[in-house]
């Protein structure tokens, strides 16, 4: 059982399963926070992993609706996200990794990201640069009994 994403993101408003007509910049969801593993990648490959990583994690927040729940097998890996009135977090997860246990995890995330940051994620016009520890611990502490 193995996390290897975390990432917590503010779908734009006229996204969310439709496309946006105003195109450009403004039609992907923003990135509030976000921990990688990818340390299971060779060294070369590791940037391109999180680049993809954040990709899709983008486009499955984009189309998850406020209030909904769902999980989309991408290659090798199970996407989970939750949107909870527009906040939104996705979770990178091997198939091993049980569903009840992954959606109570982004239960966990979202209540800490609110804890934290109350809704200072409304504003948000750009990607966050800020620290979140949180986020880090909780890729590791719930890995799963084969970690390492």
């Amino acid at each position: 059982m193995k996390i290897t994403a975390l990432v917590v993101l503010k779908p734009s408003a006229g996204g969310a399963g439709g496309s946006s007509s105003s195109g450009g910049q403004g039609s992907e969801a923003l990135v509030l926070a976000n921990a990688t593993d990818v340390s299971h990648f060779g060294f070369f490959q590791r940037g391109a992993a999180r680049e993809f990583i954040v990709f899709v994690a983008r486009t499955v927040a984009q189309r998850t609706q406020p209030g909904q729940r769902q999980s989309v097998q991408h290659e090798e890996y199970k996407v989970h996200s939750h949107n909870r009135n527009g906040l939104c977090v996705v979770a990178f997860m091997d198939d091993h990794y049980p569903v009840r246990s992954a959606f109570s995890l982004l239960n966990k995330v979202l209540d800490e990201y609110q804890k934290a940051f109350g809704d200072a994620w409304k504003a948000a016009t750009a990607d966050s640069t800020q620290e979140w520890p949180f986020l880090m611990e909780a890729l590791t502490k719930f890995q799963g009994s084969c970690r390492g």
